[in-house]
């Protein structure tokens, strides 16, 4: 069973649902118990990140996301989901997030390195370049299109949990992956058969 973290953010039935579509046994979880139960967990959300770690630290489910991580369980961050994984962020200040994967939350810059102006947040279809053999994604040709819809990225410290990256401006970290810890700063439940087939992987773990 795989427990869709509900802390009141972000789309969650569309996360269910396609989990479902590709054959997970997927549930809404507002609890510890259920969070604990589950096989594996999916954090995702839309949002700002304090409100995200203020609904989590309510709910009191910061303690049972840590534990299923420490205990090896697979674990997926969508979006804001992702970016609560880390150790803060600099959205309204700065916000302390989980702290499982060492960095911060950066917002984008409006203008390019080039001086292109950029558009913020960026909403739309995007191209991912895997960095190595990513479980998540394989069977996904590298350079596909996702689809964001963010203003601001994470910006691990290590550089090795960087497992895909894609081109806004610059080139930034759209998917981290470390150890049984995996995020997508893009929505594979809305990037239509390839957000389908990392999520199949992600079942599939």
């Amino acid at each position: 069973m795989i427990a869709v973290v509900d802390y009141g953010m972000g789309n969650l039935r569309s996360v269910q649902k396609a989990l479902e579509h590709v054959g997970a046994d997927a549930v809404l979880a507002t609890d510890v118990e259920t969070v604990s139960r589950a096989e594996k967990v999916v954090v995702p959300g839309v949002g700002a990140f304090k409100d995200a770690m203020a609904g989590l630290t309510q709910a009191g489910l910061v303690e049972v996301i840590k534990e299923s991580v420490e205990a090896g369980k697979p674990f997926l961050g969508i979006c804001l989901g992702l970016q609560v994984l880390f150790d803060e962020s600099t959205e309204d200040g700065l916000c302390k997030g989980l702290g499982i994967v060492q960095g911060r939350v950066v917002k984008f810059g409006t203008t390019a390195p080039d001086g292109s102006k950029l558009k913020v947040p960026q909403i739309g279809w995007n191209q991912l370049f895997g960095k190595g053999d990513v479980p998540l994604l394989r069977g996904v040709a590298d350079g596909s299109y996702v689809y964001f819809d963010h203003s601001y990225y994470v910006v691990p410290t290590d550089p090795e949990v960087t497992a895909g990256e894609t081109e806004y401006g610059i080139r930034f970290t759209s998917i981290i992956w470390k150890e049984n810890v995996f995020g997508t700063q893009f929505h594979p439940e809305k990037s239509q058969e390839v957000g389908l087939r990392m999520l199949k992987n992600f079942a599939d773990l």
